[in-house]
C-alpha cells in the first residue's frame, strides 16, 4: 500500500496487493463475475462502496427477462431485444442473453434466491414494454435486491477477497496490457492492486444528469477510467431516460417509478384525464418501449398537458387493493412516505436519465479491446442497442458476468510488476488537488444541470455543440480536496466530467435519430432497421460511426 504523508506531502509504500483476478465493482455483475472467477485462482473484489449495497442491482424493481414458458421462445426474445434496441445490437451478444438468462436464473434459485411463483409453482411472469410475451421473473417489486443478496451469500463462501470503499481511479498497464488498478481508501491512501486479468463492472453514470434514478455511485467511473487506459467504447449517446420517475414531492423527484407499476395495468394520464399513449402507439399503448413512452411524457409536458408539478399522471386506483399491496410493495412503502396513498391517488412521474446503453467494446467472452480487461454489466456496449428492454439489465449481470469471470480467470499467470511511472503520475495529480480552488460539488452540479438542458431527451447540434464547450471548460477547473480524504470524490470527479465528454462527443457523431438518441435537427428517411450507421465509437486512438450498405 502507498500511503500519504501529510507532513512530506509525499507516498511512502507499505505493500502491493496481488490477485490473479481483479474484480472492480460490487453490484450483480461485478459479484457474480467474482464467484466464477474464484474457481480459478485468487480473486480480489474492489468496491467504492459496501459489496452488495452500493450500485443499481439492489435499487432495480422490476425484473429479469428469460424465456421459461413454451409458449414463448429464445428466437422471440431475441427478435424483441433487436427491435427494441432499435438494430444497434450487436446480434451475438443479444443471442447470448436470450439463450443463457434461463441457465442463469435458474442458478440463482439453486443459490437461495425467492422469486414470486404462480398457483402451479413456476416461476411467475408479467409483461414489459417491447416484449410479447410475459416473461419477466420478479419478486414482488424487489427483484434486485433479492438477487444481490443471493449472490453476495455465494460470494462469502468462495474465499474472495473483499475491499470495501476503494475507489479505483486509473488501470495498470505494461504496454497495452492491463496488469491491475490504482486505488484510493477512505483516507486517501493510494492502493495498488496487480492481477493477470482485470474486469470492469462499475455499473453505470447516470448521475452526469441532474435527474437520475441511479445511485450516488452512478457516476461513469469505469467508462472514464477504460477511455483513459486506450479501451474503446461504443454508443454513448445512448441514455436511456427511463419514462417514469416521480416528480412529487420534491424530496422524490428521479426516484424510479418501476415498470412493474405499468405491467401490473398502470395508466398513464395527462392533467386532462387523457391516456395519452394511444395517440403515441395505440397498439402497445403503455407497454411500449421506454424511449417511445418517454418522449411521449415530454411532448405533453412541453405541449401545456403535464402537471403543476411538471409530470404526468401514473395510475393504479383502479387495481384491487389487494394487487398494489402484494404485486407493488415497494412503490406503495416509497410513496406512503411521503404522504401518498397510490391506492387511492395517482402517483406524477415524468422522465429521469437512467441507463446508459452505450459501454466498453466486448467481445461474447466479455473482452474489450485491451489485453486483459474485461467488462460486463452497464459499463459494457453492444447487448441493449439503441434502447435497453426493461428486464434485460439484470440478466445481463448475470449471463455476462459469468462469462467474463470464466473469461478471465482463464487467463495465463504473469509477473505481476507495477509500473512506477504510472504509479508516480496517480501521486502527483492527487496532491494537486490539495491546491485545487474549486469545490467538486460546485463543478458537479454545473455539469448535471448542463447536461439536463444540452443533452437531454431531446438534442440538436447547436445544444450539444454549447454542452461541450462547457463540459471542456468545466474540465479547466481545479477542483480542491479539503483533505486527503476527499481525493476520491475529485477523481470521481473527473471521471463524470468525461463520461459526459463522452456522451456529447457520440451524440454529435451520430447523425440520425435512433433508439433513445433523437436529434431534432436532422432529418433522414429511413427506419433503425434499415439505418447506413452502426456503432459510434471513441477512443484515445479514433472517434467515429461505423457505415454499413443498406439493402
Amino acid at each position: 500500500m502507498l500511503v500519504y504523508d501529510a507532513r512530506t506531502n509525499k507516498m511512502h509504500s507499505d505493500a502491493v496487493d496481488t490477485a490473479h483476478v481483479l474484480v472492480i465493482g460490487s453490484g450483480g455483475a461485478g459479484v457474480r463475475a467474482a464467484i466464477e472467477a474464484a474457481g480459478y485462482g485468487e480473486t480480489m473484489l474492489v468496491s467504492k462502496t459496501l459489496t452488495g449495497k452500493g450500485g443499481c442491482t439492489t435499487m432495480a424493481e422490476g425484473g429479469y427477462n428469460a424465456v421459461l414458458r413454451e409458449t414463448d421462445a429464445c428466437e422471440i426474445h431475441y427478435e424483441d431485444t433487436l427491435k427494441g434496441g432499435a438494430y444497434l445490437n450487436d446480434p451475438d451478444l443479444v443471442q447470448i442473453l436470450v439463450h443463457e438468462a434461463p441457465q442463469r436464473i435458474r442458478d440463482l434459485l439453486e443459490w437461495g434466491a425467492v422469486f414470486d411463483v404462480t398457483d402451479s409453482c413456476e416461476v411467475a411472469q408479467r409483461p414489459f414494454g417491447g416484449q410479447r410475451f410475459p416473461r419477466t421473473c420478479y419478486a414482488g417489486d424487489r427483484t434486485g435486491h433479492e438477487m444481490i443478496s443471493t449472490l453476495v451469500d455465494r460470494l462469502h463462501g468462495t474465499g474472495v477477497r473483499i475491499e470495501n470503499e476503494v475507489t479505483v481511479i486509473s488501470l495498470l498497464q505494461e504496454g497495452q496490457r492491463v496488469n491491475g488498478a490504482i486505488g484510493l481508501d477512505r483516507q486517501g491512501a493510494i492502493r495498488v492492486m496487480l492481477a493477470d486479468a482485470t474486469i470492469l463492472a462499475t455499473g453505470g453514470g447516470t448521475r452526469i444528469y441532474d435527474i437520475s434514478t441511479n445511485s450516488s455511485s452512478g457516476t461513469g467511473d469505469g467508462y472514464a477510467i477504460g477511455y483513459n487506459a486506450s479501451a474503446e467504447l461504443i454508443d454513448m449517446e445512448q441514455i436511456q431516460f427511463h419514462p417514469t420517475g416521480a416528480v412529487y414531492p420534491y424530496d422524490a423527484r428521479g426516484r424510479l417509478v418501476t415498470e412493474a407499476v405499468r405491467g401490473e395495468g398502470g395508466l398513464l394520464k395527462n392533467v386532462e384525464g387523457e391516456r395519452f399513449m394511444k395517440r403515441y402507439d395505440p397498439e402497445r399503448m403503455e407497454l411500449s418501449t421506454r424511449d417511445v413512452v418517454a418522449r411521449a411524457i415530454a411532448t405533453e409536458i412541453l405541449e401545456g398537458k403535464g402537471t403543476k408539478n411538471g409530470g404526468v399522471y401514473l395510475d393504479v386506483t383502479h387495481l384491487p387493493r389487494s394487487q398494489i399491496e402484494r404485486r407493488l410493495p415497494v412503490m406503495l412503502e416509497q410513496f406512503l412516505k411521503f404522504g401518498i396513498d397510490i391506492r387511492d391517488v395517482p402517483m406524477e412521474v415524468a422522465p429521469t436519465a437512467h441507463h446508459i446503453m452505450g459501454g466498453l467494446r466486448i467481445t461474447t467472452r466479455g473482452e474489450t479491446t485491451l489485453p486483459c480487461l474485461y467488462a460486463c454489466g452497464e459499463v459494457s456496449g453492444g447487448v441493449h442497442g439503441a434502447n435497453r428492454l426493461g428486464g434485460n439489465a439484470l440478466a445481463e449481470t448475470q449471463v455476462f458476468g459469468k462469462r467474463a469471470g470464466e473469461a478471465a480467470g482463464r487467463v495465463k499467470e504473469q509477473k505481476k510488476a507495477a509500473d512506477q511511472k504510472m504509479i508516480e503520475d496517480a501521486e502527483q495529480r492527487i496532491c494537486t488537488f490539495l491546491q485545487g480552488e474549486v469545490p467538486p460539488s460546485s463543478i458537479a452540479r454545473s455539469l448535471q444541470t448542463t447536461m439536463w438542458e444540452g443533452a437531454g431527451i431531446f438534442r440538436n447540434g447547436p445544444d450539444l455543440q454549447k454542452t461541450l464547450g462547457i463540459i471542456r471548460h468545466l474540465q479547466t477547473l481545479h477542483p480542491k480536496a479539503a483533505s486527503p480524504a476527499n481525493f476520491a470524490e475529485c477523481c470521481i470527479l473527473q471521471n463524470m466530467l468525461t463520461t459526459a465528454s463522452l456522451v456529447v462527443r457520440s451524440a454529435l457523431l451520430r447523425k440520425e435519430s435512433r433508439g433513445a438518441h433523437l436529434r431534432r435537427d436532422i432529418s433522414q428517411n429511413w427506419d433503425p432497421e434499415h439505418s447506413p450507421y452502426g456503432h459510434t465509437y471513441l477512443s484515445l486512438s479514433r472517434e467515429g460511426i461505423e457505415t454499413r450498405a443498406v439493402t
